[in-house]
């Protein structure tokens, strides 16, 4: 079997511009910079980095970000390359086809359906009940989106919020892109009101020790690591008892908010709808990860600053609204709760275009049925937007989700960790091709990137891999099931063996 078969750049070129399977190039610089801050800065940013102050690293989960933050801008990298020289929609599936091979590139199609249907289901149902919340606060009681048919409960809001930006996104990315931009300008502007004021309720001494030493994770009331399947998986395999704190704390804490960057690789699945990809896609990804970067530092900053990490770690679920609620300014929690909303409104959108684009990718390559990929007038794929919107929503509504944010995390990962090994495998492989941008120290920068990310996953719990192997399996049974039969590729390649 050719499960190693891979497609040439040309070739991939070429299929951007088939007629009924093509997309509309309408998005700039800044559509794209704006697509990457909306995707990354939801809820997480006022939840994420108090959790893992309060459970991993104390005041050094500002270490964490900049860990996090490096690891992410230097696999971003690697996705400029790639973009400046295949400007195919896609993202690290395209990118690993033209590589890796078929295989490959197939579990990464695979994990970036998983990361981003899982992604998109749980922010739209926290959508509804952050939305619950901030209508309470502001006097409504009475007021709930929930549904109840007998004994089955039905939140609506998802319903909604979805069923928005589906209609948004089949009639055109370009109107999507401006009405995300207006919001996420909108959520900036409060994610940076709540950062200005915190800094006047921050106490130094909240920041000794600022590496506090490790201690045994049983000690934290509320540390998830406790138990064997929430450890580290490099703490389980090499016999360590579960500990937080220290060392292996920030770099614990580094792969929970890893969560936080997540959305540059969905950006760039839309190059094969950007002008000018060549030299958009590049800029638009850097100018919105260093927004990202600034952001999230600032509020561990000022979240770890206002309050003690040790009277975090007593609150179940720590966040920068309850920083501020120990500091005495209650009335935070309503802005903060209306910046969750509006942040989580912007994720929920770029989630849909990122799920749809990869699936779109893999159905025009004949991995997925080949119908879904057909585009309408408005050059989008309206058909895969209608039935990923349906999807997303009914497990939104119906379903009791988790947040599995480690779930998102080892998909992410695994695609930049297959994405940086291709850079010095397609640098000589296709020595010749136009690059407009070039990550510098080639090969080395990239294995590092690799080995950086693929470190990070070891540093993701027991669970999550065992959950996480368990979808490749699923996965392996439906490429070899269907895909590997259907593929246009093998068709192709086939053909070409019989005509000989």
């Amino acid at each position: 079997m050719r499960v190693f078969r891979t497609k040439s750049v040309e070739q991939t070129l070429a299929e951007t511009s088939e007629e009924g399977h093509s997309l509309q190039r309408s998005l700039n610089t800044w559509d794209l910079a704006v697509m990457g801050v909306a995707v990354a800065v939801g809820a997480g940013i006022f939840s994420i980095g108090a959790q893992a102050a309060a459970f991993y690293a104390g005041p050094a989960v500002i270490i964490s970000f900049i860990i996090a933050g490096v690891v992410c801008g230097a696999a971003v990298m690697c996705y400029a390359e790639f973009a400046s020289m295949l400007p195919v929609s896609g993202s690290a599936y395209t990118f690993t086809y033209t590589t890796i091979g078929e295989i490959a590139a197939w579990v990464i199609g695979w994990d970036l359906i998983l990361e981003m249907l899982m992604a998109s289901s749980v922010i739209a149902k926290y959508w509804g009940v952050y939305l619950n919340d901030f209508v309470h606060l502001m006097g409504g009681k009475n007021f709930s989106t929930v549904m109840n048919f007998g004994s089955v409960s039905i939140d609506i809001a998802p319903l909604v919020i979805v069923a928005v930006f589906t209609v948004l996104l089949a009639l055109g990315t370009k109107i999507s892109a401006r009405f995300d931009g207006v919001l996420t300008v909108l959520k900036i502007g409060i994610v940076l009101f709540v950062i200005v004021v915190g800094f006047f309720y921050i106490k130094v001494e909240n920041y000794h020790p600022f590496i506090p030493p490790s201690q045994p994770a049983s000690e934290v009331s509320g540390a998830a690591v406790s138990s064997a399947m929430a450890q580290p998986l490099w703490q389980w395999a090499t016999g360590m008892s579960p500990s937080v704190y220290g060392v292996p704390g920030i770099l614990s804490g580094a792969a929970l908010v890893f969560f936080a960057f997540l959305g540059f690789d969905v950006v760039a699945t839309t190059c094969e709808e950007a002008k000018d990809p060549r030299k958009t896609v590049p800029r638009g990804i850097f100018f919105g990860m260093a927004i990202v970067v600034v952001l999230y530092v600032l509020v561990a900053i000022v979240t770890t600053g206002m309050v003690s990490y040790k009277d975090l770690a007593k609150i179940p679920s720590p966040s920068l609204a309850t920083g501020f609620e120990l500091a005495g300014a209650t009335w935070a929690a309503t802005v903060i709760s209306f910046g969750i909303v509006i942040g989580l409104t912007t994720v929920v959108m770029v989630l849909l275009l990122g799920l749809t684009r990869v699936i779109f990718a893999l159905s025009r390559d004949g991995l997925l049925p080949r119908s879904l990929s057909k585009t309408g007038k408005h050059g989008t794929p309206v058909r895969i937007q209608v039935i990923t919107g349906i999807v997303v929503a009914l497990v939104a509504a119906c379903c009791n989700i988790d947040v599995l944010s480690d779930m998102v995390n080892i998909g992410t990962l695994s695609a930049f960790t297959l994405v940086a090994i291709a850079i010095p495998i397609m640098r000589k492989k296709r020595p010749d091709l136009d690059r407009s941008f070039k990550i510098p120290g080639n090969p080395w920068i990239p294995i590092l990137i690799a080995l950086a990310c693929f470190w990070l996953m070891l540093n993701l719990t027991v669970l999550t891999w065992v959950r996480f192997l368990v979808w490749l399996g699923i996965g392996f049974c439906v490429y070899f099931g269907y895909s590997y039969r259907h593929s246009r590729l093998g068709e192709e390649l086939s053909a070409d063996t019989v005509s000989a």
